[in-house]
């Protein structure tokens, strides 16, 4: 809060996603907003599309603080809390036009895939549907047939499934309105946070300050375009309380050292996990477990610091490995590898790595072809750019990359500069990657081994680039934000949550319909059945049934799964032992010789045999990723463990101790491949940002996005 800005009297939050989600998050905000002083701290809202007494049900559980007021079922009812009682004279205001039947019969027959949501999720008005992927013109055109019906009412279409259908001056904006005038509180004095696309109502209110969490869903990025909201980097409660915090009105988080409160853990039904946390009980960490954890910092520090060059960070040392033959491209400032290196060395508040990190983005940058196409690599040693990889086959997930790490690096330092000197470069790039969208169906078709895979055979519509191509044009989208382009960046944050769509429809089979889906991958391929993870790859004529470990983790770290299937895969890739003996193995499981998708060249070099290299090896920087992915999902306890074993992975070393190296066998864990890669020991940094280890080097103060 700046001196300008009067104190906050009234916060308003969402729930589902927003303060609920993360188990643990939820209780540090619940801890945290007890400890403020009762007299001083804001008025509390629950503002939430879940009804009354499911709302109140977490609350007498403890799950969540005591409110002043809650705001339920989408903005359709006003609830005194400390009274106990609605206030009836907001639900008058809702009659005028307003008929439920002729509601219901309208949306039968103007979206014949759409199906009723349980009893429980339906009031007197408020009536919600499923409905999947509807587009503008899909939501226009029932709006025009439900104002020919006589009807005055809102549309709220949200996370591309849930539609429901309300009068007029209900939603969460109007009725939050209602309120603040009810109480005389100034909007300016009101914060709101929220996470999809039903929150814009009160995130968009004139004068309140909006909070949009770090797991914000496409539709509400694309709402707040232009506007003045802070947008965490964590997600979830965590989210809220990183906004609360730099609004100043949280001076001290209150994390609780150790597991998830055991009580919290019982009631809390809606934790898809709880189960895990009770069926796994996990060892707390001890004081010298947290000092080893430390000191691995340090020597991911040291080890980074060795890839340092002039021109941008190596791929892995160059006075620590030999190179001859097929290893000089090693010696290379790499597009994928140096990108999520910079975005692991953004998390360390140290100038060298800064300006390294500037460096390689440039370098690759400045090498981009004619048509768009960002380099593979560039040759340390004479400055020549490979647009390719194994077998002259062009590097798709480059582009992607360095597009994703630009904007974390912007976003991170505020370099204005080099973003406006740089965007024609980033839009031929982003020209260049639409072309494989051949068919226009908002997925990319991808050349057999086009990616980091590039000794194995996936093709087509491939995960793991698919969810980076999400991530790509979220990230582009907010560049253009930066630069005041409003109506652009409109059109690919838009564009991405059609790309998600996509994904989730072709990616995660299910043979269910009604509730879940307009139309299902069974459609295709019933004999697929049911999964708990998105499949590796897709292709107009098969599929691999096999779990891409790396792509499931991203997906989750990009928002691409929601918090419930995030969840559901999860327990899937723990119980299939994908952590063990180290964090963690890239693909489950190994496809073997003879198997459909194996192919001859797994065998050049002995690289892509089971449970080698992209075959089911165990990579230290998808180990990390997996931390962070843990973490995520609300099990920091976990996570430290995982981290641990992680650690004592990239200490074990070929040579010597601490050589974080590119990757191990997926049975022995016996560390292979370069020393102190650059992406092993970044990607470390990034898991302890994430889990709150510091060292002697302080935590990144990095400028939080509030655009």
């Amino acid at each position: 809060m700046t001196k300008d800005e009067a104190p906050l009297r009234f916060f308003a939050s969402d729930l589902d996603g927003t303060l609920l989600g993360k188990l643990d998050a939820t209780q540090t905000f619940r801890d945290t907003w007890l400890k403020l002083p009762a007299g001083g701290r804001p008025l509390l809202c629950y503002n939430t599309g879940r009804l009354l007494d499911d709302t109140l049900s977490l609350i007498k559980e403890g799950i969540l603080p005591p409110p002043d007021y809650l705001i339920c079922g989408v903005g359709t009812l006003i609830y005194d809390f400390k009274a106990k009682k609605p206030l009836k004279s907001f639900q008058t205001i809702l009659e005028e036009g307003w008929d439920k039947k002729t509601v219901e019969r309208v949306l039968r027959e103007q979206v014949p895939g759409a199906t009723l949501q349980p009893a429980y999720y339906q009031t007197d008005y408020k009536s919600s549907w499923y409905a999947m992927d509807l587009g503008e013109e899909d939501i226009n055109a029932l709006d025009g047939a439900l104002e020919r019906a006589g009807l005055d009412i809102n549309i709220v279409y949200s996370s591309n499934r849930d539609l429901d259908i309300l009068p007029k001056f209900a939603n969460k904006g109007n009725a939050l309105s209602w309120l603040l005038k009810h109480l005389r509180i100034p909007r300016k004095q009101c914060a709101v946070a929220g996470d999809t696309g039903n929150d814009s109502a009160m995130i968009l209110k004139r004068g309140v300050r909006g909070i949009v969490v770090g797991n914000a869903q496409p539709e509400l990025l694309e709402a707040i375009i232009g506007k003045e909201v802070y947008v965490a980097r964590e997600v979830c409660a965590d989210g809220v309380l990183e906004a609360l915090e730099a609004m100043g009105v949280v001076k001290e988080i209150q994390r609780a050292e150790g597991p998830v409160d055991s009580d919290l853990v019982e009631v809390a039904e809606h934790e898809s996990l709880h189960h895990f946390l009770e069926e796994e009980p996990v060892a707390h960490l001890g004081k010298e477990d947290l000092a080893f954890l430390r000191h691995a910092r340090e020597k991911a520090i040291e080890g980074l610091r060795r890839n340092i060059t002039p021109v941008g960070f190596s791929a892995c040392s160059l006075e620590d490995n030999e190179s001859r033959g097929t290893d000089a491209n090693y010696r290379s400032v790499w597009a994928r590898d140096g990108s999520i290196t910079v975005i692991g060395a953004l998390t360390c508040n140290d100038e060298q790595l800064l300006s390294c990190a500037k460096a390689t983005l440039t370098t690759l940058l400045e090498h981009v072809s004619p048509t768009g196409q960002l380099p593979a690599n560039v040759s340390i040693d004479n400055g020549h750019p490979d647009y390719s990889g194994v077998g002259a086959i062009c590097s798709i997930d480059s582009g992607l990359w360095v597009i994703i790490a630009f904007y974390e690096y912007i976003n991170a330092t505020g370099d204005m500069e080099l973003l406006r000197y740089s965007l024609p470069v980033l839009q031929r790039s982003m020209n260049w990657l639409s072309a494989h969208d051949s068919n226009n169906d908002a997925l990319l078709e991808i050349p057999e081994a086009g990616d980091w895979t590039d000794l194995f055979g996936r093709s087509y519509n491939v995960l793991y680039d698919e969810i980076l191509w999400f991530r790509a044009n979220i990230c582009f989208g907010r560049l253009l934000e930066m630069l005041g382009e409003w109506h652009r960046a409109g059109d690919y944050i838009r564009w991405a949550s059609s790309i998600k769509a996509a994904i989730l429809h072709k990616f995660w089979p299910t043979t269910q319909g009604g509730e879940n889906s307009r139309y299902s991958f069974a459609d295709k391929q019933f004999s697929l059945g049911d999964t708990n993870y998105l499949i590796a790859q897709v292709t107009p004529f098969d599929f691999d049934w096999r779990c891409d470990v790396y792509g499931n983790i991203l997906a989750s770290l990009h928002n691409v799964l929601d918090m419930e299937r995030a969840k559901i895969s999860f327990r899937f890739l723990w119980g299939t032992g994908v952590n063990e003996p180290f964090p963690v193995a890239n693909l489950y499981p190994v496809v073997q010789a003879g198997d459909p998708g194996w192919r001859t060249y797994y065998v050049v070099n002995l690289l892509n045999l089971p449970h080698h290299y992209h075959n089911g090896g165990l990579w230290p920087f998808i180990g990390a990723q997996w931390v962070r992915f843990v973490n995520q999902i609300g099990l920091r306890e976990v996570a430290l463990n995982e981290l641990l074993k992680l650690a004592k992975l990239n200490q074990s070393g070929i040579h010597a101790e601490w050589e974080f190296n590119e990757w191990a066998h997926g049975q022995t864990g016996k560390p292979m491949g370069k020393a102190y890669q650059a992406w092993s020991c970044s990607e470390f940094l990034h898991a302890c940002y994430d889990l709150r280890i510091t060292g002697t080097a302080t935590a990144s103060n990095a400028k939080k996005s509030a655009l």
